[in-house]
C-alpha cells in the first residue's frame, strides 16, 4: 500500500506551512467534496523561485517583474502548492476556504471555493509536470480522501472543468491517467 501523509488540524504533515491571509470561513454547508487541480508559474513559464509564495501571501513586489504589475491587486491563495521538485507548501488549512477557483460551477453547484480544496502545481499548461509532482499530488489526494469521506477519485477536476469560459489549467500537459494510476 502506498504511504499517505496525515492531516492534523487541517494541515498536511508532509507540507511546509506558510500562512496566507487570503482565506475565510467555509459556509456552514461547505462540506469538502471536490479537489481542483491548477497550475501556476511566476513570472509565466519561470520555475524555482519564491514568487508564488510571495503572491499567495500578498508580499509580491510589483517592481520585480513587469508581469507582477498586472496581478498586484489580486488576493488569491490555494490550499497547497507542489513545486517542480515535489516540495509541498500549504497556505490555508483544508477546513478553511482558500480563494483559488473564482467564479466557478461543478455539477450545478456554484462557488466551488465553498466546497473544494485547491492544489496548485508549479508549471504551465504546455510543460510536462515532474515525477515528483505526481507522486506528491497522489499522496496529498490519498490523505484528503482518507480524512474527508465526501471526497473520491471521481471528485477531482481541473480548473478548466469548473471555469471553462475563463480557465484552461492544468492544461493538456497534465496526465490524468498517470494520476489515476498512482491513486489505484
Amino acid at each position: 500500500m502506498k504511504q499517505k501523509s496525515k492531516i492534523k488540524a487541517g494541515w498536511l504533515e508532509s507540507a511546509s506551512p506558510l500562512s496566507s491571509p487570503n482565506f475565510d470561513e467555509r459556509p456552514h454547508d461547505g462540506v469538502i467534496s471536490l479537489i481542483v487541480i491548477h497550475c501556476i508559474s511566476l513570472p509565466p513559464a519561470e520555475f524555482g523561485n519564491d514568487y508564488i509564495s510571495q503572491f499567495f501571501t500578498n508580499c509580491l513586489n510589483p517592481d520585480e517583474h513587469p508581469y507582477f504589475e498586472t496581478i498586484k491587486d489580486l488576493h488569491v491563495s490555494s490550499h497547497l502548492l507542489i513545486q517542480r521538485d515535489g516540495t509541498t507548501i500549504q497556505y490555508v488549512p483544508f477546513h478553511k476556504r482558500a480563494w483559488h477557483a473564482g467564479t466557478s460551477c461543478y455539477a450545478g453547484k456554484n462557488q466551488c471555493n465553498d466546497f473544494s480544496v485547491g492544489i496548485e502545481l508549479e508549471g504551465t499548461e504546455e510543460t510536462c509536470y515532474t515525477d515528483e509532482q505526481y507522486v506528491r499530488l497522489a499522496d496529498a489526494i490519498r490523505s484528503l480522501v482518507d480524512k474527508y469521506p465526501t471526497l473520491s477519485r471521481e471528485r477531482i477536476v481541473g480548473h478548466s472543468d469548473i471555469a471553462p469560459e475563463r480557465k484552461t489549467d492544468p492544461g493538456d500537459s497534465f496526465d490524468w491517467e498517470r494520476l489515476y494510476s498512482l491513486l489505484r
